[in-house]
This record gives structure tokens, sequence and C-alpha cells, in this order.
């Protein structure tokens, strides 16, 4: 398949190079890439979620090893293996609804009594599995019903086939159509994301608060302008030098005639007693973001300060250190606002545990060890 390798690759060489920029941006990237790949996968008889599991962690590997700051790419390709066992699951949990399980006599031949069986023993352990498993509470407050297993047919003395080749063929085709559907899904999800979010800006936007932000980010601008309509509040924006990304939002919430103040970035201790809500952008892992540094040139022009570099046996006696983002410690967050709301640091795991898959949490370990 050289036109999907050539489309991974030349998404590889652009997340390299940062020419993809926002978490969303590059999760959809990320999302319709993997669609691909599992669209012109050739999924075999046996093994057929085994077989995308192994394509889509092939890429996703690559993916995440050309920008590990980035982390929207290493949560969009656990969360796509996460909907494959999860599909792969569904069918399994289908085909027990219409097992019927024959018992034989003491003296049948054993090689007969093992091609009697319609469902392998994995497939059907992994019914049992989603069958007991507890409901996700945020499917009891979405309305959603746990998908329930259907009883188990057994009758004595009766006969069962094996599946055919066309049956695998069909399941075959049901696995990647199910996985491809829930993508769509997920690509749907993205485009929506920001209005979802903006949606609940009334439940924890109140009047006369003091609001803190930092750069620019499209979902604050329409969190921030969804609560206008109905609050009345101000907001401070640190510049976030030396991009001055601040100006930027500034600008479009001025134009939405939002009460906006911008600062400079070493005016936010100063201001920080005022502040009712504080908006940091942090990643899980300090020292992946404390590695990820911009251009120098970004702070200083090259031409100016050439004479500070020597070429020669002195090295360089001049650095210039640009990080990206400042971190902020989880213990100072409270909040996280998600599509599907509002949420308790506490009550996280619980989020990660219904979009990822506990099998696939050491993507990124593989990445880091070279494998």
């Amino acid at each position: 398949m050289p036109d999907l390798q050539a489309a991974v690759n030349d998404f590889v060489v652009r997340l390299k190079r940062r020419q993809v920029e926002g978490s969303q941006a590059t999760a959809r990237e990320t999302a319709v890439l993997l669609r691909s790949v599992i669209s012109q996968q050739r999924v075999p008889h046996s093994n057929q979620a085994a077989s995308l599991i192994e394509a889509v962690t092939s890429v996703g590997v690559q993916l995440i090893a050309a920008n590990p700051v980035e982390l929207s790419v290493g949560n969009i390709v656990r969360h796509i293996l996460h909907i494959i066992r999860e599909e792969d699951v569904s069918l399994a949990t289908t085909g027990v609804g219409g097992l019927s399980v024959s018992v034989g006599s003491d003296d049948e031949d054993d090689t007969q009594h093992d091609n009697s069986s319609a469902l392998s023993a994995a497939a059907l352990a992994a019914a049992s599995r989603s069958a007991l498993r507890a409901p996700s509470l945020h499917n009891l407050l979405e309305s959603i019903p746990s998908p329930a297993v259907a009883p188990l047919a057994f009758s004595l003395g009766g006969e069962s086939e094996g599946k055919s080749k066309s049956d695998k063929n069909s399941r075959s085709w049901q696995l990647k159509h199910g996985v491809i559907e829930a993508i769509n899904e997920l690509i749907e999800d993205i485009d929506n994301c920001h209005s979802q979010i903006a949606e609940q800006a009334l439940e924890h936007i109140h009047q006369n608060e003091v609001i803190l932000t930092l750069g620019h980010s499209r979902t604050v601008m329409e969190f921030l302008c969804e609560a206008k309509k109905k609050r009345s509040f101000q907001v401070f924006i640190a510049e976030g030098a030396p991009r001055y990304q601040g100006h930027a939002l500034a600008k479009e919430l001025v134009a939405k005639d939002l009460q906006t103040t911008v600062i400079t970035d070493s005016a936010v201790f100063a201001m920080i007693s005022r502040v009712n809500m504080l908006c940091p952008l942090y990643p899980h892992n300090p020292e992946v973001l404390l590695n990820d540094l911009k251009s120098p040139s970004e702070l200083l022009d090259f031409g100016d300060f050439s004479d500070c570099i020597d070429g020669g046996t002195g090295g360089t006696r001049l650095h210039v250190v640009n990080p990206a983002f400042d971190y902020v410690p989880p213990q100072l967050v409270s909040l996280f606002i998600t599509d599907t709301g509002g949420h308790n640091p506490s009550y996280m795991y619980r989020l990660i545990a219904d979009y990822y898959t506990p099998d696939d949490y050491v993507l990124q370990q593989h990445v880091e060890s070279g494998i």
C-alpha cells in the first residue's frame, strides 16, 4: 500500500516540523489517517481484531515518536485501539446470543467435540467479561443502557456446525465497518468539541467574576463568548511572550464586547489575588513538556548576537532557551471541563477507563525505548 505509507510518512514529517499545530487539528488528522489504515488493512479469517490492532499500533508508534509533546496524537491512537477491542467484544457477544452448545455422549470422538464449538474460547471469554463489566457512569448519566448479553441456548444431543468461510468474511467486514463507523463518530465529536464545551459555560462562569487565561485558545474563546450572552465578567489575558498569542485572543474577545485586559506575563503574580478562575495549559508529564523548546529566533535576532557564538574550540558562549509553556502542577487544577461535562480530578480515572484500554497504556513506553 504505497499510497498509504506515503500519507503516513508525510504526516510524520509534518509532525516533526511542527507544521500541524493545535490539539484539534492534530487529533482530527490522526483519526482520519488511522481510519485509512483500517480501511485498507486486509483482515485474515483468524485473529481479525489482532490484525487491526497491530496495524494501528505500528502507525501510532511512528506518529507519537514524531512529536511526543502533542499528547492528542497518543490519545487518539489509544482510543481507536479501544474502539477495535470494544467492537470485537460486541461481535463476540452477538455471536454468543445465537450459540447452541452441543453436549454429546461420553464416548463421542474428541475431534468431533472440538469442532462443535461455534465460537473460539477467546471470544467466549471476551463476551463473558463484557457481560460482567460494571456499567459506565458516563453512560448512566447519558441514559444509555449498558449492552446486555443475550442468554445462551443449550441443547442436548444437538449438532453445531463450524463457521464457514463466508461467515468469517462477513464477520471481518462487520468488524471493519463497525470500527470505521465509530471513528467517523469520533471525528464528528472532534469537529464539534468546542461547541459542546461552550454549552457548559453558564454552569461555571457567574456574574462579575474575574477570569485569567494565557495565550490563545479557540476553546477558551468560544467558552467565554457563550457565557457573555447572560453573564457580565472580566477577562485578563497574559500575552504569552514571545509569540504574543494573547494579543490575538484579546482582539477576538473585544470584538464580542467582552471586558478584556491584556497584561504582561510578569504581571500574573500581581493579578492572581483578584482572579476567580485560572485556565492553564499543562501535560501529565513535566519532563516531556520542558523538552519542547521553540526556535531561539523568537527571542533574539541571530545577526545581532552572532559575535557571542564562538565557532572555534571554545564552543558556544551564548545559549538561548525558549520553552513553549510553563508547568502547572495538577494539584492546582480543581475542575476539568470536557465535551462530556465538567469533572473533578478524582473522576478522571473513570473517564480514562471509558476511553482507553489498559493494554494500550504502554505505547509511549514503546516509543521511548525505541521499540
